[in-house]
Order: C-alpha cells, then structure tokens, then sequence
C-alpha cells in the first residue's frame, strides 16, 4: 500500500482476491450486493471492505461529506483521486465470533442503497406506468370482446377498475418519491468538486505573485 501511495495513488485498496472462506450464504449474499450497487449506479469497489489507505488530501476531501450515515466504501471512490489495488487472501478466522450476523449485513446493505441511489423510487414510477398501462391495454381489450358479446357481465369493469386505480396510486407514490429524491439528493450538500493540489499559495492578494513576476521581467 505504501508503494502505491508513494507512486502518486491517494487512495490504495484493500480487496480480498477469493471468498473461499467464507460460507456459501455468506458469499452469495455478498456478491449479490455488490452487482446490486452497480445496477443501481453505485460506484464500488468490488470485494473491497474498509480496509484502505487513504493519503492528507484524500481524507480532506472526505471531511467535506457532513452527511451522518457514511457509507465508506460508496464515498470514497466518489473522491476522484488517483487509486491502487492491493490484493490479499483472508485465512480463515482462527478466534472469535463474526460481528457481522446476518441481520447486521441486511441492515448495512440497506443503508448503502438507501445513501446512495434513488432508483428504487424511480422503479416504483416505472412499475405505476407499467400497470397503468397494461390497465389501459385490458380496457382496449375487454372492449372488443364486449362488442363481439363474448365476456361476463361485471369481471371486465372489476379488473380495469383494480389495475386502473392501483396504477394510479404507484404512479401517483412515484411521482412524489422523484420530488423527495431530489430533497434527499439536495439535503446531503456533497460537494461537486474536489480540490487535488493548488498552485497559489498567496492567500494575501490572488495578483500580487502575477505582479512581483511582471516586475521581475521588466
């Protein structure tokens, strides 16, 4: 870790090269959720826990983050500096007892999918436009054969009703979770940009050094 930060890297990775040890619950549980964080556009590191190094700048950088629940491993390739990768096999436990039982791991992936993404509210919008519209298709339907006299009295209606009013309610839902994740979005005050080295140290006058180098020339 230190060869890399010393070739440029401020932020090396610790990420585990296999899961052997680990049991098959355990591991598929895992790997599910990190593909799940890519397909909601999570940037993380795979196999990568919170064992890393990280250089000054790089943990400035993350004291600009005032948010309460910060999820390390989603923050920090957010940084944008420059990253290394160490790999390293982990032996199985030879003491203790995990402090990760299942219930802590549902409850950590839940806060890293709830601190980073708001697509699952887009996908309850997209689920309200699905049945609203496979509502509007079984009315399209059910009209035709009302007219070709081929359906049961009071099921058509029934069934439009039920799909029509609960699209409805997912869409409607949906359309008020796109407004709370831009509040969610906006109350979290990350930063846009990261500052990775300054060329003017003069915190006196931004021109003086411009002008004591003019000087000079002339």
């Amino acid at each position: 870790m230190v060869e890399h930060y010393r070739n440029g890297c401020d932020i090396v990775y610790g990420i585990r090269s296999d899961r052997k040890q680990d049991s098959f619950l355990k591991r598929e549980t895992a790997q599910g959720f990190y593909k799940f964080m890519k397909f909601l556009g999570v940037n993380i590191v795979y196999n990568h826990a919170d064992f890393r190094l990280m250089s000054k700048n790089a943990l400035h950088a993350l004291a600009e983050y005032k948010e309460v629940n910060l999820f390390l491993r989603g923050i920090v390739p957010l940084l944008g500096f420059k990253t290394g990768s160490v790999y390293y096999s982990r032996k199985k436990r030879f003491a203790g007892e995990s402090k990760y039982p299942i219930r802590e791991l549902l409850k950590f992936a839940l806060e890293g999918i709830t601190s980073f993404s708001v697509r699952p509210l887009r996908l309850v919008t997209l689920l309200g436009i699905l049945f609203f519209g496979t509502s509007i298709a079984m009315i399209v339907y059910f009209l035709i054969i009302f007219f070709n006299d081929n359906i049961v009295p009071g099921w058509a209606s029934i069934v439009c009703s039920i799909w029509g009013m609960g699209g409805l309610i997912l869409l409607s839902i949906g359309i008020v979770g796109e407004y709370i994740g831009k509040v969610y979005l906006e109350v979290k005050r990350r930063p846009r940009f990261h500052v990775e080295q300054s060329i003017r140290e003069n915190k006196e006058s931004p021109h003086r050094e411009v002008e004591c180098q003019l000087q000079e020339w002339k």
